[in-house]
């Protein structure tokens, strides 16, 4: 059974900072790429970045500068290190993990964590 389970989501003042971890079970997690997305409330969910099997990174022109995307394959977990928290960044935070082509089959998404940003 495939499970992709955030944590780090909270309440944080603006100008602050938050680290979300998603640690994968289920997968062979060097053959996905992984991805955090979020969705405000009546929004769209939309991508903040992510970072391919490779170790590649991209992320969306709103976090560039504040926000970065790592993976760590020991610990089979992707975390999103997001500084200078501003309330425009309040949603709901999901994980995701898309397999590469050679690996095939569907992607999967995590239960979500919330953030918040105010003061």
């Amino acid at each position: 059974q495939v499970q992709l389970v955030e944590s780090g989501g909270g309440l944080v003042q603006p100008g602050g900072s938050l680290t979300l971890s998603c640690r994968s079970s289920g997968i062979i997690f060097p053959n996905y790429h992984m991805g955090w997305y979020r969705q405000a409330p009546g929004k769209q969910r939309e991508m903040v970045a992510t970072i391919t099997t490779g170790g590649t990174t991209n992320s969306a022109a709103s976090v560039k500068g504040r926000f970065a995307i790592s993976r760590d394959h020991g610990q089979d977990t992707v975390y999103l290190q997001m500084n200078n928290l501003q309330p425009m960044d309040t949603a709901v935070y999901f994980c995701n993990a898309n397999p590469n082509l050679l690996t095939g089959g569907r992607a999967y998404w995590g239960q979500g964590t919330q953030v918040t940003v105010s003061s």
